[in-house]
C-alpha cells in the first residue's frame, strides 16, 4: 500500500515502521534515565529537568541516520547481518550528532553514560521492532488486492516483480484476458471474464484494477470501469502502477501519451530559483569544509604519479538541454588511459585505475571537484549523472526517450545511483534511464533531500564504485 506525498510515493509499511521506531527512540532516553537514576527521578537527566526536548532530538537524529543507511527503503536487501550492522552504525551516528547538539545547546545535555545507555536501548529497540514488524508486514494487512485487466504481453510485465520486497505493496489476484491480447499470462493465474465486472470486483473484493490491455481499441469496458471508479476502486494504467511499485519508468510498457498527458515532468520557476540558491550556498560551504581533504588528495596523487602528473581530470560531458561542458574530477586513472577520441566504458577492477585512484573512487573523493561544476551552474547536487558525448550520441539512437534525461541538470548523485549499480554497457544505460526518467517526472526539493540523505549509504558501503 502506498500514498503520494509531494511527488514521492511512500509505502505505508515503511512509514509505519519509521513512526514505530521513532516512538521507541523518544522513549529510549526515559528508559535510560529510569535505569540510571530510578523510575521517579528522571528529571535529573538534564540541567533543566525536562527530558522531552532531548529525547525528541535524539529520535530525530536516529530516524534520519537509519534513513541515510537505507533502512527505510524497499530496495534494502542486505540480509540480517547487514541490517544489524546498519542499525548499529546508524545509532552510533545519531549518538555522535546528539552529543554535538547537546554541546551546542547545554540545556539539552545528558551525561556520557546516559547517552551511551540510550544508544544501546535504541539499537535493541530497533532490532526487536524490525524482527516483529518484518513478520507482520508479510501478511496481507498492508497489501492492496490488484486485478489485472489484460493477459497479454503488456500485462505479464507484472510477473517481473517476483521478489518479496517487490510485492510488499500489493497482492496480485489474477489476470482477465481481453480481446486482442497476445495471451502470455500463466494459465493458473487466468480468471474467467465476469459478466458484470463491477459486481465481481465488489464481491471478491478488489482495491485496484490495472489496465494492461494489448489493444485498447477492442472491447474497452468504459461503462464497467466508470462504475468501479465511482465506487472508489482505483483504475490505474500499467505504467503508473509499475512506476509506483518499482520507482522507475518502465520503457517496455511506455507510450508517449502517458508522458504528455500524465502528471509530473515539470518544475516551477520558484523551485528552480530555490534549487539554484541551495546549489550555490551548499557548494561554497562544502568547498570550504573539504579544503583539507582536497589538499591531501592532491598531495597523494603527486606522491604516487610524480610532480609532473596532473591532479585534475577534465572530461567532456553532456548537460542540460544537450549542452556539453567539462566535468572536473580528481584524476584516478594513469596518464594516457584513453587514446584521444576513444571513449571506453569503465570496468570492474579496471587496470587503468591507480592505487590512490581506487581509494578515491570507492570513497567518492574523486567527485569533490564537481562542487566547482555545481557552483558554475553546469551541474546540480541531484540529477542524472552526466554522460560522455560519444556515448550519448550512440545511446540516443538505440534507446527510446534517452534524450529526455537531459531536460534537467545532471547531478553529482541521483536516483539511478541509489537504485542501480555502476553502469558500464548499453544495457546498464537503459536500466538507469528508467530511474532517471522517474526522477525527472517526480523531482521536487523533498525528493532531492531524500536522495542526498540516502547517498550516505552509497558512500559508506561503497555501492557501485569502480
Amino acid at each position: 500500500m502506498s500514498f503520494r506525498f509531494f511527488h514521492l510515493y511512500l509505502k505505508v509499511p515503511i512509514v509505519l515502521l519509521a513512526l514505530i521506531e521513532g516512538s521507541l527512540f523518544v522513549y529510549a532516553p526515559y528508559l535510560a534515565a529510569a535505569f540510571r537514576f530510578g523510575p521517579s527521578t528522571t528529571e535529573r537527566a538534564t540541567p533543566t529537568g525536562q527530558l522531552l526536548p532531548t529525547a525528541l532530538l535524539f529520535a530525530f537524529f536516529a530516524v534520519m541516520a537509519l534513513f541515510a543507511m537505507g533502512l527505510y527503503t524497499i530496495r534494502q536487501r542486505s540480509g540480517t547481518a547487514g541490517t544489524v550492522l546498519r542499525v548499529v552504525a546508524g545509532l552510533l551516528v545519531a549518538a555522535a550528532l546528539s552529543a554535538l547538539a547537546y554541546f551546542i545547546v547545554p540545556n539539552l545535555t545528558i551525561g556520557r553514560g546516559m547517552l551511551a545507555l540510550t544508544t544501546v536501548i535504541g539499537i535493541a529497540s530497533a532490532l526487536i521492532a524490525r524482527l516483529l514488524f518484518d513478520r507482520i508486514v508479510d501478511q496481507d494487512l498492508f497489501k492492496r488486492r490488484v486485478l489485472v485487466y489484460g493477459a497479454g504481453r503488456r500485462a505479464t510485465s507484472l510477473l517481473d516483480l517476483r521478489r518479496r520486497s517487490d510485492q510488499r505493496g500489493f497482492r496480485l489476484m489474477g489476470f482477465i484476458a481481453t480481446e486482442g491480447d497476445e495471451l502470455s499470462a500463466p494459465p493458473e493465474r487466468l480468471l474467467d471474464r465476469p459478466e458484470d465486472l463491477y459486481s465481481w470486483v465488489v464481491k471478491n473484493p478488489i482495491d485496484e484494477i490495472v489496465v494492461a490491455m494489448d489493444d485498447r481499441r477492442r472491447g474497452f469496458p468504459m461503462h464497467e470501469f466508470l462504475e468501479c471508479r465511482l465506487a472508489g476502486i482505483e483504475i490505474l494504467e500499467l505504467p503508473t502502477f509499475l512506476e509506483r511499485e518499482t520507482g522507475k519508468v518502465r520503457l517496455d510498457v511506455l507510450n508517449p501519451s502517458w508522458i504528455i498527458f500524465g502528471e509530473g515532468f515539470r518544475a516551477s520557476l520558484l523551485q528552480r530559483v530555490v534549487e539554484r540558491t541551495i546549489d550555490v550556498v551548499v557548494s561554497l560551504a562544502l568547498l570550504i569544509l573539504a579544503a583539507p581533504a582536497i589538499l591531501l588528495t592532491a598531495l597523494a596523487i603527486k606522491f604516487e604519479e610524480g610532480l609532473d602528473a596532473p591532479i585534475l581530470y577534465r572530461q567532456r560531458r553532456v548537460g542540460q538541454h544537450g549542452v556539453v561542458f567539462d566535468v572536473l574530477k580528481f584524476r584516478s586513472m594513469r596518464v594516457g588511459a584513453e587514446q584521444p577520441g576513444q571513449a571506453i566504458w569503465a570496468a570492474r577492477d579496471d587496470p587503468r585505475v591507480t592505487r590512490v585512484g581506487s581509494f578515491m573512487r570507492k570513497s567518492r573523493i574523486d567527485e569533490l571537484p564537481q562542487l566547482v561544476n555545481v557552483l558554475r551552474g553546469d551541474m546540480s547536487f541531484v540529477g542524472p549523472r552526466p554522460e560522455r558525448p560519444e556515448f550519448v550520441q550512440k545511446l540516443e539512437h538505440t534507446i527510446p526517450y534517452y534524450r529526455e534525461r537531459h531536460s534537467v541538470k545532471p547531478g553529482i548523485t541521483g536516483w539511478a545511483q541509489l537504485c542501480y549499480p555502476y553502469g558500464s554497457s548499453e544495457k546498464d544505460a537503459l536500466e538507469k534511464l528508467q530511474y532517471d526518467l522517474y526522477y525527472v517526472k517526480n523531482r521536487s526539493l523533498l525528493f532531492d533531500l531524500a536522495i542526498l540523505v540516502q547517498t550516505v549509504e552509497v558512500v559508506l558501503w561503497g555501492k557501485g564504485a569502480r
